[in-house]
């Protein structure tokens, strides 16, 4: 039997994280699928740490990060650096992920190649082209191409049926970030484990105090956003000496700048630079509550019972929001004041909240896309 060729595109940390669990399970699967990694390096540093931890050496790096480059620069360099991989390795099936540049200009090159276009993660709406933006039009351009859609939720999987996408080309999984994560938690609180940025966090934050982990970085904050985000962080540290705000800042100056003007010298905020994905996992275990503004993180804490604060005023996660495991509260001072401050309160505002189930999966996302990849002798078109 001829083994199925399989090709796993990404470029940066989030489908790094997400892709790897999919990657050795299909590695895992060595004599029925030839299976070869492509990045794109969208992200090069904060990449190669999520691959080294995962142990994964790309087959195909195109290496693409540039400074300054803009999603004109980027989207033409995937479409042109792809096509003579596509033409050398002749893949049957291309995975791509989620939302990003890569994943959009991935499956545009794999339809004009021909090869089956698999999207992981497919079918998150906000319904708002320019929120988040690009990543609502990439994830909608990557569904009109893709030829199956791994849906990790039901409410995914009615999204793309509504957009006329055929139902038997809808598979639900839960989400591989899931995977990722149990798969890491387990990695970082083994014995022989050891890491240079949990050793400094060891040393860095007073873990006798209650934890509050954030990190932002969204386009659409960016400006007043963030300095409601940065005062509404003063306050609660300043009612709370109990507590402990840990925010690794992000790298774009339109993140740095408000946050170390209006946050530096306060004594409960360690501001500190990005962490590896270890690191992080090992913060988030330890946190008592989470603010945020990223995606993956609505899906991974609640496995951990960790409640979520999400400065957004929309999210492609409603499942969360709906199951009570996250709460939106935007870029509203005085709301994200008041909701954290009810967490930090209320004893049973915060058990509710963190004990509830969560509704992107158990952590078996992986095996259930590369068994309908095994078993399927027919891979239906849209």
């Amino acid at each position: 039997m001829n083994k199925k060729k399989i090709l796993i595109v990404f470029g940066t940390r989030p489908e790094a994280i997400k892709m790897a669990p999919l990657v050795k399970e299909f590695q895992n699967n060595i004599n029925i699928f030839e299976t070869k990694v492509c990045i794109t390096a969208q992200h090069r540093e904060m990449l190669d740490q999520v691959l080294s931890f995962f142990e994964i050496t790309p087959d195909f790096d195109l290496d693409l990060m540039k400074p300054g480059q803009n999603l004109y620069d980027l989207t033409a360099a995937i479409l042109s650096n792809l096509k003579p991989v596509l033409e050398e390795y002749k893949p049957d099936f291309v995975f791509v992920h989620g939302d990003t540049t890569t994943t959009m200009a991935t499956s545009l090159a794999t339809f004009y190649s021909g090869a089956k276009i698999c999207h992981v993660e497919a079918g998150l709406r906000t319904f708002n082209m320019q929120s988040p933006f690009p990543e609502e039009m990439n994830r909608c351009v990557t569904s009109i191409v893709t030829n199956l859609h791994f849906a990790p939720t039901k409410t995914s999987k009615e999204n793309l049926i509504k957009e006329n996408k055929t139902e038997n080309c809808i598979i639900i999984t839960g989400n591989t970030v899931i995977d990722a994560l149990l798969y890491s938690v387990n990695k970082v609180n083994s014995p022989n484990f050891e890491d240079e940025e949990v050793n400094m966090l060891k040393h860095v934050v007073d873990f006798d105090k209650r934890l509050i982990l954030v990190t932002g970085h969204r386009r659409e904050n960016h400006g007043k956003g963030f300095i409601n985000i940065c005062e509404a962080l003063k306050e609660l540290a300043i009612k709370n000496p109990n507590c402990e705000i840990v925010y690794p800042v992000h790298l774009n100056p339109n993140v740095q700048k408000p946050v170390y003007d209006l946050l530096s010298g306060v004594s409960n905020i360690k501001l500190i630079s990005p962490l590896s994905y270890p690191a992080f996992v090992w913060l988030m275990e330890k946190s008592f509550l989470i603010i945020t503004d990223s995606g993956g993180i609505q899906e991974e804490a609640p496995s951990l019972g960790k409640p979520v604060l999400v400065m957004r005023n929309t999210t492609e996660r409603p499942e969360a929001v709906e199951t009570g495991t996250v709460l939106l509260v935007g870029t509203d001072k005085q709301k994200i004041v008041k909701e954290a401050q009810t967490l930090i309160n209320n004893e049973e505002a915060y058990k509710k909240m963190s004990h509830l189930h969560n509704p992107y999966g158990d952590g078996t996302a992986c095996k259930k896309i590369v068994n309908y990849i095994k078993e399927k002798e027919t891979i239906f078109v849209k």
